[in-house]
């Protein structure tokens, strides 16, 4: 799937919770589907708040196949492309790895899990959420660390996961939004900033639901909460970053793609960075706070004239020299 997608306009992936139901969903009626009570009642997940939801037992044999049979049905009948599976790591590792294994025998899927942590891909998994860096990101953007301390937290990151390993990269999903804010409320002016930043530095972006309108609200959770169209000031913005993923092979996705080098540019409030594959390059240089700044970039290989992807505008790049930049400016070159 992770190369026939080159030929398919759009790929579907359907989003499973396979942690927990609702409380009047019918498998609550079979016994022994559902964790229980002391008093024999169908409880919530543990150590959760998730009062409105009941917690599925994984001790039980038939439950487990019948999650799978209920997944097989999705790809059979409907021709699927993979799942968005919720919580994956509340859910025991030696059921995915049968899951997984299952479901590929009828097609090459894409599987996606919401946690953060390596075992996901030996699982089976091809990408988890990158919740490190977004929480990085977070703190970067309040000022609680450099951003020489948030390049160096990415490195031990990819130190973290193999190069096979896709990492979901975003400012913003609907968690985040609903609970702790807007991109407005959590980068300011910025926001375009470090989404120029996440979508290139590396992994698979995410494009949230309402980011190219400028969704600037907190979307309710628990109730239908629509999003205003009749404005999409942000969609050149996030095509042109997509775009490049798309043309440029060094930020194809894991190791189809290009490795990242941070340059050193002596100012702890700008990221530079390099992804290089083969011939192909996408050179970054970020001005992720609200003040002016001044760089000077001493790596090899950034002695160069390029044009800006997201501006056209022709830069002269010369190593040693000093580059001025604006309040969350930022220049992303594709060279190729």
């Amino acid at each position: 799937m992770v190369n026939e997608a080159h030929e398919k306009d759009m790929v579907v992936i359907l989003d499973w919770v396979a942690n927990h139901t609702g409380f009047i969903y019918s498998w609550t009626e079979i016994e022994g589907y559902h964790n229980t009570d002391s008093s024999g009642q169908v409880t919530w997940p543990k150590n959760t708040d998730w009062t409105d939801v009941a917690d599925l037992n994984y001790d039980n044999r038939e439950m487990r196949q019948k999650m799978i049979d209920e997944m097989k049905w999705w790809i059979i009948e409907t021709d699927i492309d993979g799942f968005r599976c919720d919580v994956a790591g509340e859910v025991p590792d030696d059921f995915w790895t049968v899951a997984i294994d299952s479901l590929t025998s009828y097609k090459d899927i894409f599987m996606l899990a919401e946690w953060d942590e390596p075992k996901m891909h030996q699982n089976g998994f091809h990408m988890t959420y990158g919740w490190g860096p977004h929480h990085w990101m977070n703190s970067a953007a309040k000022g609680e660390i450099n951003i020489d301390s948030l390049e160096a937290l990415m490195l031990s990151d990819i130190e973290r996961y193999s190069l096979s390993d896709f990492r979901m990269m975003f400012t913003t999903n609907h968690d985040e939004n609903s609970w702790n804010g807007t991109v407005f409320e959590r980068f300011g002016e910025g926001h375009q900033a470090w989404a120029a930043w996440a979508f290139t530095v590396r992994g698979m972006p995410l494009n949230y639901s309402g980011q190219e309108a400028g969704l600037d609200k907190r979307l309710k959770f628990f109730e239908k909460d629509t999003i205003a169209w009749s404005s999409i000031q942000y969609q050149d913005f996030y095509s042109q970053l997509l775009k490049l993923k798309h043309d440029n092979r060094a930020l194809y996705n894991g190791a189809y793609g290009g490795d990242l080098t941070f340059a050193k540019d002596d100012n702890s409030s700008v990221s530079t960075f390099v992804r290089r594959k083969g011939d192909n390059a996408v050179v970054g240089i970020v001005n992720l706070s609200s003040k002016k700044q001044i760089v000077k970039i001493s790596a090899k290989g950034l002695d160069t004239e390029a044009r800006d992807w997201m501006t056209g505008d022709l830069v002269r790049i010369k190593t040693g020299e000093q580059l001025p930049l604006a309040p969350f400016q930022y220049y992303i070159f594709s060279i190729d």
